[in-house]
């Protein structure tokens, strides 16, 4: 069977995005989601002459012809209404934040002043007009565009949401996720596994890995009968938009979700691809139709990733793939440029794309990746060890210590 290359696969894969529409959040539950519509300046930023510094305000003039003591007149508290200034002769103590007083066109801060029975004294050679103001429209002007369209939200942005009033915002809709394991061996976290079983692990390093996308994916167990399989997986086809599978789809006698898939109507884009480890890699997709103008399915399409079921296959399965999926699915422009330098000589044989475990280090300005010896796809503690994958090529088999190579960082 000639194997998909990674590129392709990963093509492949990134024209299969979906849209799966918008829906309005509560500003504050919008960390990490993706932004359907520009936020605009609502007024101007700052909208007045803002006092930057706790001090006094005055008539520049007044100094500048040699005045030094002013009377204070009053205090300018910041969230009350402007006050203004009777007497250009005498000065207004202002806090930081607090609206310019009229008549006033300069701030100085208490540190430079000796205050005395009601006097302040300026200990200050220079005044200049507009010192220690935030003059208004500074930042940006009513109507300027403060946030565009396909943002990804962070905090930054949730600042600006509430600075222009904006509590109710526009963000792509997450997809709908099953995470499903299959298997006979699998047990329950808490279960004390026979000799003969483990626990279930991958759908909870999956259910982390979606959650770093702010997707609340769901998880289901499935054994390994296929009757069972075909009832389950047709339920789960009609009501998620993505179904991602650890597991049962290699060669083995039980391997039966690509079976399955297949007579559910499952339109198979791929399966195996010219990498170790994640080669069984299966991808397709599901349209749903209408009979008679009857929705039989609460959604379009479905699309499926069934992931082998190794633990190491699965995990970089799912950053490698399931990540640029949904960037593109929800408008993000996102492409992995990082990179590392090797930092020993590395060997391997198979004409493959090679997913190397590394421990990263900073050094002299520099990203150096530390090969970590694991014991193949299924050693899943070798992942805490590590920091990410360097992504080798499929075209040779000698690696060279010094040369630079794709990274793909999970820590």
């Amino acid at each position: 069977m000639n194997l998909i290359t990674v590129n392709k696969a990963l093509e492949i894969v990134v024209n299969n995005s979906e849209n799966f529409g918008n829906e309005e959040v509560d500003f504050i539950n919008s960390l990490g989601l993706i932004l359907k519509e520009n936020i605009y300046a609502d007024r101007d930023f700052p909208p007045f002459d803002r006092v930057s510094m706790d001090g006094i305000a005055i008539a520049a003039e007044a100094f500048n012809k040699g005045q030094r003591s002013f009377k204070i007149e009053g205090i300018q508290a910041a969230g009350s209404p402007q006050l203004t200034l009777q007497n250009v002769s005498n000065c207004m103590e202002a806090m930081t934040g607090a609206v310019l007083p009229k008549n006033t066109n300069a701030v100085i801060q208490y540190e430079l002043l000796t205050i005395e029975n009601g006097i302040a004294t300026i200990n200050l050679a220079t005044v200049k007009s507009f010192q220690n103001i935030h003059l208004k429209g500074t930042d940006k002007k009513q109507g300027d565009l403060l946030v565009k369209e396909n943002a990804l939200i962070s905090a930054a942005e949730i600042g600006v949401f509430a600075i222009v009033g904006k509590s109710i915002v526009k963000v792509a809709k997450q997809p709908k996720v099953m995470i499903v394991s299959t298997g006979n061996e699998l047990v329950e976290v808490a279960e004390n596994p026979a000799d003969y079983q483990i626990r279930r692990s991958n759908v909870f390093t999956m259910v982390s890995l979606l959650e770093k996308l702010h997707i609340k994916a769901e998880t289901r167990h499935i054994l390994d009968d296929k009757e069972v399989l075909l009832t389950k997986i047709e339920s789960l086809l009609n009501n998620y938009d993505v179904l991602i599978f650890s597991g049962a789809v290699s060669k083995g006698k039980f391997d039966f979700i690509p079976e399955v898939l297949d007579e559910l109507g499952v339109k198979k884009l791929f399966h195996q691809v010219k990498q170790r480890p994640g080669k069984p890699f299966w991808f397709g997709k599901k349209n749903h139709e209408n009979i008679l103008g009857t929705k039989v399915a609460e959604r379009s399409r479905s699309t499926v990733f069934a992931f082998p079921g190794n633990p190491v296959s699965t995990f970089v399965n799912c950053i490698k793939y399931f990540y640029p999926w949904y960037y593109k699915s929800v408008g993000l422009n996102f492409e992995n440029k990082q990179q590392a330098i090797l930092s020993e000589d590395f060997y391997f044989k198979p004409e493959m794309t090679y997913f190397l475990q590394v421990k990263l280090n900073q050094i002299g300005g520099e990203l150096w990746a530390t090969p970590i010896s694991g014991k193949g796809s299924g050693d899943l503690a070798n992942l805490a060890d590590a920091d990410a994958f360097l992504e080798l090529p499929d075209n040779r088999s000698n690696f060279t210590k010094g040369e630079v190579f794709p990274v793909i960082i999970y820590r």
